[in-house]
């Protein structure tokens, strides 16, 4: 009988292939389909979805970036035949039996193929290995809940155990309300991972997207040694309408998004989608010899 691999290596190109196709099918699940169009929500041009697709979901007239999935957010960082997952099927129980949620979780990863609203993979751009958590708005707004934090802290541990730099995308609408309390502890939880991370020396890429709020501004995304943000992004803990009518005042314009953030200092750098790729890239190289670079 012939053996069904003839080599160690050939298991692994094997299994290598595998990973490619798996990531393939998931960015294109999460894509537009080729025909159509779609109205841009911020300047209501009609946008065939040939074009959004050359554009990485970005329309061509204004240059609002629409939101895209974390798979296919991976595809178009990572270098071909990088990609490896680390906890894709982790979840977590219905703890405080909230009702229905057990039927909307079963739902929601039918719908995205998604455990859950965050993935964490090791990859590599432009031949830097590095450790990649994106969260998912697509799955409950990307809400944080146990799953996500738990995720989110196994991702930093292991950037921080393999001695490798961390990007983190962030988009969510804050904690899981279903998930209560143990929502609000994944703050606490994600923060402190990050604490351990820097100061054993290791370098943290904060990304903000459209939208990032709540709990997940207010702990592990607020806290990378450099902070970015795509353009446009609604960046902030609670909404300006809930500043404003508790307050009582008016709110400067364009508050809480990533410009005005940008302006005062709370974001480093406004980068575009179509540069992020090349922004990662130079940011790695300029801290190659870093602790935590090989």
């Amino acid at each position: 009988m012939q053996p069904l691999f003839r080599s160690r290596r050939d298991r692994l190109d094997r299994l290598r292939r595998q990973r490619e196709e798996a990531v393939e099918a998931a960015s294109k699940r999460e894509s537009i389909p080729q025909s159509g169009t779609q109205t841009c929500p911020n300047c209501n041009t009609e946008c065939t979805n040939t074009q959004l697709v050359q554009t990485d979901y970005v329309c061509p007239n204004c240059g609002y970036h629409l939101p895209i999935g974390a798979y296919l957010r991976l595809s178009l960082l990572l270098d071909p035949f990088t990609f490896r997952e680390l906890w894709a099927g982790l979840t977590a129980p219905n703890a405080l039996d909230f009702p229905g949620y057990e039927s909307k979780l079963v739902a929601q990863r039918e719908k995205t193929a998604l455990s859950d609203a965050a993935v964490v993979a090791v990859g590599k751009l432009d031949g830097r290995q590095a450790v990649f958590v994106v969260l998912d708005s697509r799955f409950f707004m990307g809400s944080m809940g146990v799953a996500v934090g738990e995720k989110v802290t196994r991702g930093v541990e292991y950037a921080k155990k393999h001695r490798l730099p961390l990007v983190i995308f962030s988009a969510s609408g804050g904690a899981r309300m279903q998930e209560g309390i143990l929502s609000l502890m994944q703050m606490a939880k994600t923060s402190a991972a990050i604490e351990q991370f820097s100061r054993s020396g290791g370098l943290y890429i904060s990304v903000f997207t459209h939208p990032t709020t709540g709990g997940v501004t207010a702990s592990f995304a607020s806290l990378g040694d450099i902070t970015l943000a795509e353009p446009g992004a609604l960046i902030g803990f609670a909404g300006p309408r809930v500043i404003q009518q508790t307050i009582g005042q008016e709110l400067p314009e364009g508050f809480q998004r990533a410009e005005y953030l940008e302006e005062h200092g709370f974001v480093d750098q406004i980068v575009p989608r179509s540069q992020m790729r090349e922004t990662l890239s130079q940011l790695l190289s300029l801290h190659r010899k870093g602790v935590f670079h090989r």
